[in-house]
């Protein structure tokens, strides 16, 4: 155990090393709704509230959605078409060609960058099964390229990298921060992942405040 601190090895991963080495797992992996888990719950639904008017969601560690904002189902209210497969989960609902592909202007930039980072997350833990149908999913999607898989070290980096939504004649413009538990002894809390999106230019701090 001291051996996994030092190398900060996620609580998971610790828990099969253990059971390698003939001893019982140590962390435990509670269900967010359950009673012991209740104040850490209250914290999160303190910050999707705080958000507002902004859009914010809480992923877990295979990119499901578990828990959304009202500012993010307003905006998603917008685009009634988007109809990706289900269970909700962010990487399908950004890559399908039934999500919402087809209002991101910038399109091919975001999905390169989910892409390579869903890559290095199921190359980081190999025996996570999960992770690694997730990748051949939307590998298997039209318009998603293998290649995405390399980072192109030849463009220069920018300091955020926006998403562009289009709704008629409308853009939005959002960039994201993720939040994280900072000691986290649970499993489910240390994989939990805040995402909350701000807007990127004026224009979209305008028309987001006015969605209704």
């Amino acid at each position: 155990m001291r051996l996994a601190d030092g190398l900060q090895i996620p609580l998971r991963e610790r828990n099969t090393l253990l059971l390698a080495a003939g001893y019982a797992p140590l962390y435990h992996e509670t269900d967010l709704n359950t009673a012991e888990m209740e104040e850490a719950r209250r914290a999160v639904e303190f910050i999707l509230a705080q958000q507002e008017p902004y859009p914010a969601i809480v992923l877990d560690r295979h990119w499901n959605l578990l828990l959304a904002n009202a500012a993010a189902g307003r905006f998603r209210a917008l685009f009634p078409e988007c109809n990706p497969p289900q269970p909700a989960n962010s990487l399908r609902l950004i890559l399908h060609p039934r999500g919402l592909r087809p209002f991101i202007l910038n399109w091919e930039e975001v999905a390169s960058r989910m892409m390579q980072r869903l890559q290095r997350e199921a190359a980081a833990n190999p025996a996570d099964t999960r992770t690694g149908a997730l990748l051949q999913e939307v590998l298997g999607y039209p318009g998603v390229s293998s290649r995405w898989q390399t980072p192109d070290l030849d463009r220069p980096p920018s300091p955020l990298l926006p998403i562009r939504y289009q709704r008629d004649d409308q853009v939005y413009s959002f960039f994201s921060t993720i939040t994280t538990f900072g000691t986290p002894q649970d499993i489910t809390l240390q994989e939990l992942r805040i995402e909350c999106f701000f807007p990127a230019d004026e224009t979209t701090r305008a028309a987001i405040t006015h969605l209704k």
